[in-house]
């Protein structure tokens, strides 16, 4: 989500907006349980905060305490599950009682703000595939009376508005590192949110990320790196910045078993270069 809009700008429209991606209904029905749920900004590593703050990352969080939620300190983030069956009548309540409390109101089917307009956004896509996934979260969102409409465009019409931030909503990935450093102001950092071609393409402008950002860079030694990443994560989490989709934790390979590997293998790659013909 693009929170340089105006109907981004409050976490809990972005919120509300989840509880509309039916990812378990998605997964079952179109991926044949193919992907796991993403619930964190650093999914499937050390760096993903799974659990409530350790005391040490609390010393990292409480400098910032006033500035971000409350949740960060209390709960552990899950993105918004269902049933998987299709039927999101929760969801969707749940959804519009956020929207509610941010000021908009449902009015003959239509969700409105205080000044009448109506909510409604685009999304752009560079690949059509996309579209089978997103049409059932446009039909939940117009559930709760907001109008999405898709946008397909070519390659070079794609970056060119990426680069210029001129979009509402994309379907994005944000791969990250295993080392993470000076890359993560390019994500999150104020100073890229308004920089023509940065990856912060949420447009975060947050005082409480740029802290964490800096404290992260600064790290002096991997156990430091690791709690200032799932303290950064936290933060990210609780802000509600996208909607969380999907990822697979393994890869999936078919090879002829007359190979021997060897028992420690790296953690993200296959190794082949390790493995040998058994005699």
């Amino acid at each position: 989500m693009n929170t340089r809009r105006a109907q981004f700008s409050d976490p809990r429209v972005r919120y509300a907006l989840a509880h509309a991606f039916d990812f378990e209904w998605t997964n079952r029905a179109i991926f044949y349980g193919a992907y796991r749920r993403s619930h964190s900004f650093f999914s499937n590593s050390e760096m993903a905060a799974t659990e409530l703050p350790t005391p040490e990352e609390l010393e990292i969080l409480e400098p910032i305490r006033d500035l971000v939620p409350p949740e960060v300190f209390e709960q552990v983030y899950q993105a918004p599950q269902t049933e998987g069956d299709g039927q999101m009548r929760l969801q969707i309540r749940k959804g519009l009682h956020l929207l509610a409390d941010a000021g908009w109101t449902l009015d003959k089917g239509v969700l409105r703000n205080a000044q009448g307009e109506p909510f409604r956004f685009e999304i752009l896509l560079i690949q059509r595939e996309f579209e089978r996934i997103v049409n059932p979260f446009i039909r939940n969102l117009e559930r709760m009376g907001i109008t999405v409409t898709i946008r397909v465009v070519d390659i070079s019409q794609y970056i060119n508005r990426l680069r210029d931030y001129d979009f509402d909503m994309v379907v994005s990935s944000l791969g990250q590192s295993n080392s993470p450093g000076n890359e993560q102001r390019e994500f999150w950092h104020s100073e890229s949110a308004d920089r023509p071609g940065s990856r912060n393409l949420i447009g975060i402008k947050n005082p409480a990320v740029d802290h964490l950002v800096e404290q992260l860079i600064q790290a002096p030694d991997r156990e430091s790196l690791v709690l200032r990443a799932r303290a950064l994560d936290r933060v990210l989490q609780w802000n509600h910045y996208v909607i969380p989709q999907y990822h697979i934790n393994a890869y999936r390979v078919a090879y002829w078993n007359k190979f021997g590997i060897p028992e420690v293998r790296p953690k993200y790659a296959l190794g082949f270069d390790t493995w040998w013909v058994e005699p």
